[in-house]
């Protein structure tokens, strides 16, 4: 057997031992590979739960200009599963965002001659790229590994909070080397780079630093790298002056002074390093990196503290172990299909909101400056359009003790914010303006009002008043002034005004449970601005400029770039009315109406020509969009008019045909987490339709039982009898052993724990659920 097939049967012999060693646990139904095909948008590589590290292989990264756009968006993770050949393994990753960043260093083992750039995909030898394929590459959650074709190298990696830990297992070679490449970046661009520098501390050790402008701007990380070998021969390259910088040719420069040439460091907006090793040929070779947005000796102690010795399997076990612990929390009974999807969908939800914060509690602020993390975990990645659905929801249930500490971040986000706003789409101590409404508004009271309150709640208030009060943030001056956005004032003026309604219900919610009634009755009043964009003449939510005049140029199937609806168009977000589907539905002209209203969303096509300028709107029924998030709720919606049978229905639909445990499995960006989020809800028979409203709409569950592991103690179980791919009707709902005719669950319910028992069948019961008094409750009965 050649040495590098023997490595790769050794390295998956090593996966099969820990996978038995904790074959009870859950880690085994994930596979790291949903979603990285399609347009999902996640990473296979190495992460713990909300780790700051995401150590994966980025398999392309074509410049802005020089690409298709589409190609771009598809690499918005750094790998996708269509690509062929590896840049590198880069230690920060979005997982299914719909626009990226990060990518942040770049390590890339190889022998042979010393390539300094990554070639092309089409001719990866011009380059230090390798060609690799699936069928020698393999992951774990925490652990990832791929056979490096070019350079018959076994690579391997896995991960703690803040340090990336590598193997690299040169196969047969007796001299190696590792590129490290600061200028790499996802969605690269020229000039993305500010600055870095890189010194050489010692033969085993490397502080680096880079600045760059992307979709945060000056965002800035520390690193801190240990090899377990002796540096043997290195060279310093830096590209943005066209010299090459290496201890043989560091005379050939003149200087106007002396300078320290015993000191080892480059420092450019192209910087890279080369380390080479002289004996890989006996043992693998290690490298840890210690990650820091505050500085290099702060990466210096989270990589000491995290991983202090060299035992990666040590490091990888703990990290699965960590893994384990939370998959465990919840128990599936299934198919093999149904546990990977799950499980997968589960362990995507534990990634993000992720720690931004060292060992020592230092973290980089919004304001730039560095901060004290005194008494909570400092968190960062708040994709809240998104998540704000049932992301954090669920996190409610699965990671409680997570929930205080990531609102806390936002509040003091709110602190050092100049604009004194709750964050909106924000990373890496960055507000990036990105997606519409202050959602923030809604975790925190949904967190509340479900009695998790571990934070400043004095605070809370304060930065909730001022954030939806704003006077620079997205028209909310005018908002209030005419009770909607107009449209010449704003692009995406309708959705916004929805959004911010559905916003200011949250609010009244959170208020009223405070005491604060007069301030509860006039957020109860803002969440009635839906009706001034609800368009009585067409039965559509339409846009109307400071005159009150309707947009003339109105088509609910068109969803124009920054036309008056967010990635979506008029037919969808004429359901975008969660905290008051019951008024929705009596503008709509009662329940029948609705149905037909929601069937035709469904069943009418929408053309390409429709939506051709969002990459966003993907997973398409009709104009029902499950890839993209303005559509989650809307399957839930017949629950409302009395027709729970129908969300039956379209929810089987919706996962027979849009979900899958296969690399393309998800119908769009899996976005921080929010449609795996949906899964998981969706599959256990109910959503959250407006957090912080404390219900959930009964849906029709999608696998056999489903077990939550609750604070003190309690378990939630569901549990379908008789269910199959016939029997995809609710007949009958019992909660401990009573008959339960309501087609809602409350919090309370969950949180009391017991047994939620659906039975069912082939046939729908129209009687289950369709009373009045059986339906989610309608926002005036809070008012």
């Amino acid at each position: 057997m050649q040495r590098s097939l023997w490595a790769f049967a050794l390295a998956v012999t090593a996966t099969s031992a820990l996978a038995n060693s904790k074959e009870t646990s859950n880690t085994q139904w994930v596979d790291t590979f949903i979603g990285t095909g399609g347009d999902g948008h996640t990473f296979p590589g190495a992460v713990v739960p909300f780790g700051m590290v995401q150590l994966s292989p980025d398999t392309d990264n074509p410049m802005r200009g020089e690409s298709k756009q589409a190609e771009i968006y598809k690499r918005c993770a750094g790998y996708h599963y269509d690509d062929h050949t590896i840049t590198g393994f880069s230690h920060t990753h979005f997982s299914g965002t719909g626009h990226s960043d990060l990518g942040d260093l770049l390590v890339m083992p190889m022998t042979g001659d010393i390539k300094t750039s990554a070639g092309t995909a089409d001719n990866p030898e011009q380059g230090y790229r390798s060609r690799f394929s699936h069928d020698k590459e393999w992951s774990e959650p925490g652990y990832y590994g791929v056979e490096l074709q070019d350079y018959d190298i076994t690579a391997e990696v896995t991960a703690t909070t803040r340090v990336g830990m590598h193997k690299y297992t040169f196969n047969s070679a007796d001299k190696g080397h590792v590129m490290f490449d600061l200028t790499a970046a996802i969605y690269n661009f020229k000039n993305k780079v500010i600055w870095s520098d890189l010194r050489k501390v010692d033969d085993h050790t490397l502080v680096a630093y880079r600045a760059t402008n992307g979709w945060a701007r000056n965002r800035l990380m520390y690193f801190a790298i240990k090899f377990s070998q002796p540096i043997s021969d290195y060279q310093f390259i830096n590209e943005d002056d066209n010299r090459y910088r290496c201890m043989g040719c560091l005379g050939k420069e003149k200087h106007s002074t002396i300078e320290n040439k015993a000191v080892k460091q480059a420092a450019g907006k192209a910087v890279k390093f080369v380390a080479s090793f002289n004996d890989v040929k006996d043992e693998p070779l290690y490298i840890k990196v210690g990650l820091s947005a505050v500085s290099r000796s702060n990466a210096l102690e989270n990589l000491h503290t995290e991983v202090p010795g060299w035992d990666f399997d040590k490091t990888r076990q703990a990290a699965k172990a960590q893994w384990a612990k939370h998959l465990d929390k919840v128990n599936v009974t299934g198919s093999v299909a149904q546990k990977r999807q799950f499980y997968t969908a589960l362990y995507h939800t534990l990634q993000a909101p992720s720690i931004y914060q060292d060992v020592n509690g230092q973290y980089r602020g919004v304001d730039g400056e560095i901060h004290e993390g005194k008494g909570f975990e400092h968190y960062t990645l708040f994709s809240l359009w998104d998540t704000y659905r049932a992301l954090h929801p669920l996190l409610t249930y699965i990671a409680p003790e997570r929930v205080s500490g990531m609102i806390q971040s936002m509040l003091v986000h709110y602190q050092q914010s100049y604009e004194k706003m709750l964050p909106i789409w924000s990373f890496h101590a960055h507000e990036t303006w990105t997606m519409i409404g202050y959602h923030a508004v809604s975790v925190i009271a949904d967190a509340y009002l479900k009695g998790i309150r571990g934070f400043d709640t004095d605070l809370a208030v304060e930065a909730i008043l001022s954030t939806a009060n704003n006077p620079v943030y997205d028209a909310i001056p005018e908002y209030k002034k005419f009770g909607y956005v107009p449209m010449d004032v704003l692009p995406e003026s309708v959705s916004i005004t929805l959004e911010y309604a559905y916003n200011d219900y949250a609010i009244a919610r959170l208020f009223e449970s405070m005491g604060k009634t007069s301030l509860s009755k006039e957020y109860y009043a803002r969440a009635m601005s839906y009706k001034n964009v609800f368009n009585k003449e067409t039965g559509y939510m339409r846009g109307r400029d400071s005159n009150g005049k309707w947009n003339p140029d109105f088509n609910p199937f068109e969803a124009k770039y920054m036309g008056t609806f967010t990635e979506g168009n008029s037919k969808q977000y004429s359901f975008y009315v969660p905290q008051d589907v019951a008024g929705l539905i009596d503008l709509m002209g009662g329940d029948d109406k609705f149905e037909q209203r929601l069937d035709a969303l469904f069943d009418t096509h929408l053309s390409d020509d429709m939506i051709k300028e969002h990459e966003d709107i993907a997973g398409l029924i009709g104009n029902y969009a499950h890839g993209n998030e303005p559509s989650h709720h809307i399957a839930y919606l017949y629950n409302y008019a009395g027709k729970p049978w129908r969300t039956q229905e379209r929810i089987r639909q919706i996962m027979d045909t849009l979900s899958s445990d296969k690399p393309d499995g998800l119908a769009g960006n899996d976005d921080v987490g929010q449609m795996s989020a949906w899964y998981i809800f969706s599959a256990m028979g109910f959503y959250p339709v407006a957090p912080g409203d404390l219900s959930y709409a009964i849906g029709a569950p999608q696998v056999e039982k489903v077990t939550l592991k609750l604070a003190g103690n309690k378990t939630f179980t569901t549990y379908a009898k008789g269910l199959n791919a016939e029997n995809k009707y609710i007949q009958s709902v019992t909660l401990n052993g009573k008959a339960f005719n309501r087609n809602y669950l409350t919090h309370d319910d969950i949180v009391a724990g017991g047994e939620l028992r659906y039975v069912m069948g082939s046939k729908p019961n129209k009687a289950w659920g369709q009373r009045i008094d059986a339906r989610p409750p309608a926002l005036s009965e809070y008012k």
